[in-house]
């Protein structure tokens, strides 16, 4: 009987000894995500930094403001989607900051994407985008209540496949806020439209 149950204890000594070491090597040799990588990738490829949030001075944004063309956004916080790219905004009547970017106040740019318009047509926040002219000012609130002004400097337009990473960076030292939405003809196939629009506005 004795032996019996120095055998079951052995047994199961060995099974724990067993199952820590398993654990060790799969968190050990485990390889990096393919957002890992992808995020890497796009570091690289537009040479800006990833900024984690905590170590940022700038705030939170919550809300863009552009009386202008009368949007007044809920801002949601996005990172990449699956091909790459910059994701969009679930909410038609939300904008999009690219949370692995600068904070808009910050040097370099920062990028917000909306959509310009739903799925029966209707406008979304974007709608007007082509409508701002130079000179315009952009209102970004944080979650304490500070605004940063921006005004708008320039719009260009993009072929849908065009290389706008230039887009996502800046090297003169001063902050800078970019909105990007859809423009030109809808393609049925693609379900996308043929251009991209984008406002390029510079901190107040």
């Amino acid at each position: 009987m004795q032996l019996k149950n120095l055998s079951r204890s052995t047994l199961l000594v060995a099974i724990f000894v067993g199952l820590i070491i398993f654990l060790f090597l799969i968190f050990y040799f485990i390889p990096e995500s393919p957002i890992q990588n992808s995020l890497a990738l796009l570091s690289e490829k537009i040479n800006i930094p990833l900024i984690e949030s905590s170590a940022s001075p700038a705030g939170q944004p919550m809300r863009l403001k552009i009386p202008s063309i009368n949007v007044d956004a809920t801002v949601e916080y996005v990172g990449l989607a699956f091909d790459g790219s910059m994701d969009i905004p679930k909410n038609s009547d939300n904008v999009a900051w690219f949370k692995f970017g600068p904070r808009p106040g910050e040097i370099g740019s920062a990028v917000m994407a909306g959509h310009f318009d739903r799925a029966n047509g209707a406008p979304a926040v974007f709608n007007s985008l082509s409508k701002l002219r130079e000179g315009d000012r952009l209102y970004v609130e944080d979650e304490k209540g500070i605004v940063t002004v921006f005004v708008a400097r320039e719009s260009r337009n993009y072929d849908s496949n065009a290389n706008t990473s230039g887009i996502f960076g800046s090297n003169d030292s001063q902050a800078h806020l970019n909105l990007i939405t859809c423009e030109g003809v809808w393609n049925k196939t693609a379900k996308s439209y043929s251009r991209r629009l984008v406002v390029f506005a510079d901190k107040e």
